[in-house]
């Protein structure tokens, strides 16, 4: 009886919760490339299009990677480097932005 309770808890996730996802995945992306054509200002696009792309890498990871199954030292590890490594980014985005008001660039 606990076995079956056991092997039931660790159950791999089925094809149902997989298209599942695929359809969110899916409806993400839709959503992106239509924020794409509309005139949305750049501030509100560029958030909206950052959240989603953060859901969508969480989805893939923890569903089509089998990451959701892992012990917890394992997303201890991968959520603090994600949040150094969008950190570090943020060092890159003001050189960026300076480069681009530069006149050699126009």
């Amino acid at each position: 009886m606990a076995a079956a309770a056991h092997e039931e808890a660790h159950e791999p996730v089925g094809m149902r919760v997989m298209y599942f996802v695929w359809i969110w995945l899916l409806a993400l992306t839709v959503f992106e490339v239509f924020l794409a054509y509309k005139q949305v200002p750049l501030h509100i696009m560029l958030v909206a299009l950052m959240g989603m792309s953060i859901v969508k890498a969480a989805l893939i990871v923890a569903y089509f990677m089998h990451l959701k199954f892992e012990r917890l030292n394992l997303v201890l590890t991968l959520i603090p480097a994600m949040v150094v490594a969008i950190l570090l980014l943020n060092t890159f985005f003001p050189d960026s932005a300076r480069l681009g008001q530069l006149a050699i660039f126009r």
